[in-house]
């Protein structure tokens, strides 16, 4: 599992020119889901996100978690295009949509986010704050 975390004043999801959710200041998570992720993956990834500290306490320092701030979640497999070869990114490690939409809906609960429209084609937009943009990412567990 993916997760290109950023730290933003705003950010909404536009499916055929209309807003379908929208956040002000908080975190918009893109999240790709590999064939390997699992529950468990899910949930490490997101308790991960709940206690990044990137937020600026009182003196100015990147030191508080995201709180009661809002969260938008948006599915983007093409986190996992490998380009290794070629031009043409290949999406094989990308997990299809009947698995990555439950891990999608579960890390959108765990974190109570704002949702995109899975597997639509959509319009992201977003003020990045700072900018601070993190990649978090867990591998399925080898045992």
């Amino acid at each position: 599992m993916r997760a290109l975390v950023q730290r933003v004043t705003e950010a909404s999801v536009v499916v055929d020119g209309a807003v379908v959710s929208a956040i002000g200041p908080g975190l918009l998570i893109l999240l790709g889901v590999a064939r390997t992720d699992d529950e468990d993956v899910c949930d490490r990834v997101a308790e991960k996100i709940r206690g990044l500290r990137i937020f600026d306490d009182a003196e100015g320092r990147m030191a508080e978690p995201i709180g009661d701030r809002e969260v938008l979640c948006v599915s983007q497999f093409t986190l996992y295009g490998d380009v290794r070869k070629g031009t043409r990114p290949s999406w094989s490690a990308a997990a299809p949509g009947d698995h990555a939409r439950p891990l999608y809906e579960r890390l959108c609960a765990n974190l109570s986010a704002q949702r995109g429209v899975f597997g639509a084609d959509m319009q992201v937009r977003s003020v990045n704050d700072g900018p601070v943009t993190l990649l978090v990412e867990r591998d399925a567990p080898t045992g």
